[in-house]
């Protein structure tokens, strides 16, 4: 990389707006809301460059017959350690990033010796500097806000599609570590990253880019429902406590139910139980992990809360993948990382050898009495709920449910996420609540009744389970022999990070109208952008509770 382009003045000391909460609803520039530094945003902003250069080469081996595993699996791996929460730790993504250009170099000689081109674009060829402080340098070279001239719309498109690949890298990311595996979706997610380089592609080539990008997300998520219920069986409704058993104790943060599994059976007879945190809580609804009897419940609420929630849990904590916050002085020496996440200083397993967890936990005081708390009902996965769709769609015929609304997306900590849980409150009684991802914390606990058997509020699963909401909403479109947009559904979603962002392409690309998304709109999406997005989709901004049932409801 030319030292030429290092040195712009009009480069902040960092720019960073892929959440929801950046600073000022504009972007992060003196440090991340999230906690990460400028030299991590560098160094994350060098490693997205260095993927897309990867995947530059990627696009190239595959017009020759050639493609590489290692390579693949790299991309997932590496893009998701630059989601929102997730890596802060700089030595991390300094090897990330020399990994990518290693993997690159050997797939460029290989595709040149099948017949491939020799020159490629400067992603595909800069070389990281020897130290972090010039890696540093080179990231700041090449961040969202290095080139001041791009048109704003066509750099609204292209951040669109690499925050919507980031969101698939994760969904991908668990779906491989469970040995599934679709060699479409690297495909696809290799020439779009491409794509995002070409100077000369038009904004309505962008525009088909990011609806592709929505269809690769459908595949990757379908693989994962896949990875999961085939390896863990579908979800049954399951009642798990809140509360506490006397005894040592582990706790599980992320998503991951790989890590979950592996840490379980590492704590199997040993007088630990173990809990889940977070979006954890629906493990509990998956048969091959319920059968372990020491797996026992799900303490706190969601990722935004884990600094109060953490400082009180009497033993170790494991985060599988994101939302990680700085850790706390109070639990610093016994939270651990696994897996894309990183911390600087704390401890990271990185062989899914779980063993020093266990020790740790037999170290610590555990739960030193019994402490009752509420129950709540998890497992309501598509399986589960489309064995009862035709008594769902009796329901409705018979005026018994009016509406079901889908009420879920991310969590976060500004006041105005509290509209999600007043929703919640002032729906009427016949009507469903479905919910889904961390977003769901905020009300997950209510006691809303039932009608006539079915629950009023239904929790999908993770934000990794989206596929099944989707899977639910055209079931009950087939049931009632009607479109989607035509059913009583109304989706009213909160996003806060980038598989959010894949999720909302998703539905975009499946012609799903009418989403209300809140708390605020992306600051990365021009006027003109959320135009386009609007007159096609009919997107609405959230409003108040009641004026939004009232729209709905009429």
């Amino acid at each position: 990389m030319s030292e030429a382009k290092v040195s712009n003045p009009e480069i902040p000391q960092m720019f960073c707006y892929q959440c929801e909460q950046t600073a000022r609803g504009t972007g992060c520039t003196l440090g991340g809301v999230c906690g990460k530094s400028p030299e991590v945003a560098a160094l994350q902003d060098l490693l997205v460059h260095s993927i897309k250069g990867l995947s530059l080469v990627a696009v190239e081996a595959r017009r020759h017959g050639l493609r590489d595993d290692e390579v693949d699996r790299f991309t997932f791996d590496a893009l998701f350690s630059t989601l929102t929460n997730v890596n802060f730790d700089p030595e991390r993504l300094v090897g990330l990033v020399r990994r990518s250009v290693d993997l690159r170099e050997a797939l460029k000689s290989r595709a040149r010796k099948a017949g491939g081109r020799g020159e490629y674009p400067e992603a595909a060829n800069f070389q990281p500097q020897k130290t972090r402080e010039g890696m540093v340098k080179q990231g700041k070279a090449v961040g969202v806000k290095s080139n001041p001239r791009e048109d704003a719309d066509v750099h609204s498109l292209r951040q669109i599609i690499t925050y919507g690949m980031k969101g698939i890298a994760a969904y991908a990311s668990h779906a491989y570590a469970l040995g599934y595996r679709d060699d479409e979706i690297p495909r696809l997610m290799h020439e779009g990253l491409a794509a995002t380089l070409d100077e000369g592609v038009k904004t309505d080539e962008l525009v088909g880019l990011v609806m592709r990008c929505g269809e690769t997300n459908l595949r990757a998520m379908r693989l994962l429902d896949a990875a999961n219920t085939g390896t863990y069986g579908h979800p049954i409704p399951t009642p798990v406590p809140l509360g506490a058993r006397k005894g040592k104790a582990i706790l599980v943060s992320g998503h991951d139910l790989r890590d979950l599994e592996l840490i379980l059976g590492a704590s199997e007879g040993k007088g630990i139980y173990v809990y889940t945190h977070g979006e954890m809580l629906p493990a509990h609804g998956y048969p091959a992990l319920k059968r372990y009897e020491h797996f026992y419940g799900h303490y706190g609420t969601a990722w935004q809360n884990q600094r109060t929630e953490f400082a009180k849990f009497p033993g170790p904590i494991v985060m599988t993948t994101n939302c990680l916050q700085k850790p706390a002085d109070s639990y610093f020496d016994s939270i651990f990382t696994t897996g894309p996440v990183g911390w600087p200083g704390v401890r990271h397993i990185d062989d899914k050898d779980f063993a020093p967890v266990v020790e740790k936990a037999l170290e610590m005081p555990g739960f030193t009495e019994d402490t009752p708390g509420k129950m709540v009902t998890v497992g309501f996965g598509h399986d589960a709920f489309l064995s009862v769709a035709d008594r769902v769609v009796e329901l409705v015929k018979r005026g018994k449910i009016r509406h079901f609304f889908l009420v879920g997306g991310c969590d976060g900590s500004k006041a105005v996420r509290s509209y999600y849980a007043d929703f919640v409150d002032r729906a009427p009684k016949d009507t469903v609540i479905l919910t889904l991802a961390c977003g769901k914390f905020r009300f997950f606990d209510r006691d809303l009744g039932s009608i006539e058997g079915i629950p009023r509020l239904i929790d999908v699963g993770q934000c990794n389970d989206a596929y099944s909401a989707i899977q639910i909403a055209l079931g009950l479109s087939k049931a009632f022999g009607v479109g989607v947009n035509e059913l009583p559904l109304s989706l009213v979603l909160s996003w806060y990070e980038q598989k959010a962002v894949a999720i909302l392409l998703t539905l975009l690309s499946l012609g799903i109208r009418n989403i209300r998304l809140g708390p605020s709109m992306p600051a990365f999406i021009t006027p003109n952008v959320l135009k386009v997005l609007t007159e096609r989709f009919n997107i609405m901004p959230i409003k108040t509770p009641e004026e939004d049932l009232k729209a709905i409801l009429g």
